[in-house]
């Protein structure tokens, strides 16, 4: 595909859903003014502009503190990840013994769990942390394990043909097969971290000038403040829409020049 056409294609997939989504604010304010639906059942684009605009120092503020907790998850969720990946590649009784374990972590609510975290992790900022890490850990986890098993038999016997060691088997051939596979699952497992610390802070509760934007969702749900609460909602789409972005321009940067998932 040639540039020009190539950066217009990316053009259009970038106007494209701007374009629709300015369309459906439109009809959203035009026809809930036109109806006069009460602010407090459903309120209209304006309405949640002005609640932006007014409370922006403290939504700020708690994305900022919602953010720290989503970013240190996530950063764990990767080295605990990719860590317990290697370890399962070396061994498939390793796998067999402690992968349905990483299941179970996966397949329970954390909002089943969330309150023993906060209890035994006397750090309420760790032990949000945790609650999130659990949540986004097992894509990338996966992910990895399956990029690193995922190595064509060929190339393995061209490599022992060619004496080559196990850590050169690993950093030459298994690591670069799963480069993709771990950038699909990062692109799963950030939005999995954002989600993990707004239900972590909902549970917790923590309030005061430790409050993530789950708190101010829950208050202004006791307060019936709706543009208040889709303000802070409009916040974390927006949080977990960038950390998307960002996880799919490194995937973009890292495989471009050599995967056909980037280069088409």
């Amino acid at each position: 595909m040639s540039k020009p056409l190539l950066e217009r294609k990316n053009g259009l997939q970038i106007l494209a859903p701007v374009m629709v989504g300015i369309v459906l604010l439109l009809l959203w304010e035009i026809c809930f003014r036109a109806m006069n639906v009460p602010v407090f059942l459903v309120p209209k684009p304006s309405d949640i502009a002005t609640a932006l605009y007014s409370n922006a120092g403290m939504l700020l503020n708690s994305l900022l503190i919602t953010l720290k907790i989503t970013l240190l998850a996530f950063l764990m969720a990767i080295v605990i990840g990719v860590s317990v990946s290697f370890l399962f590649v070396q061994s498939r009784i390793i796998e067999a013994c402690f992968m349905p374990y990483a299941i179970l972590f996966q397949v329970t609510p954390i909002v089943a769990i969330a309150p023993l975290i906060i209890i035994w992790v006397p750090n309420t900022t760790l032990a949000l942390v945790i609650c999130a890490m659990l949540v986004a850990i097992f894509p990338i986890l996966t992910n990895t394990t399956l990029g690193l098993r995922s190595v064509s038999s060929g190339l393995i016997n061209l490599f022992k043909v060619n004496k080559a060691n196990r850590w050169q088997v690993l950093t030459k051939l298994r690591i670069p097969n799963a480069l993709p596979y771990f950038f699909s699952g990062l692109r799963i497992s950030c939005g999995l971290a954002l989600i993990g610390a707004v239900v972590a802070e909902f549970v917790a509760g923590t309030g005061g000038t430790s409050a993530g934007l789950a708190y101010q969702i829950l208050q202004a749900g006791f307060q019936l403040n709706l543009p208040l609460m889709f303000a802070a909602l409009f916040l974390i789409t927006c949080a977990g829409l960038t950390l998307f972005v960002a996880m799919s321009m490194i995937s973009n940067l890292f495989l471009k020049k050599w995967h056909e998932s980037e280069m088409v």
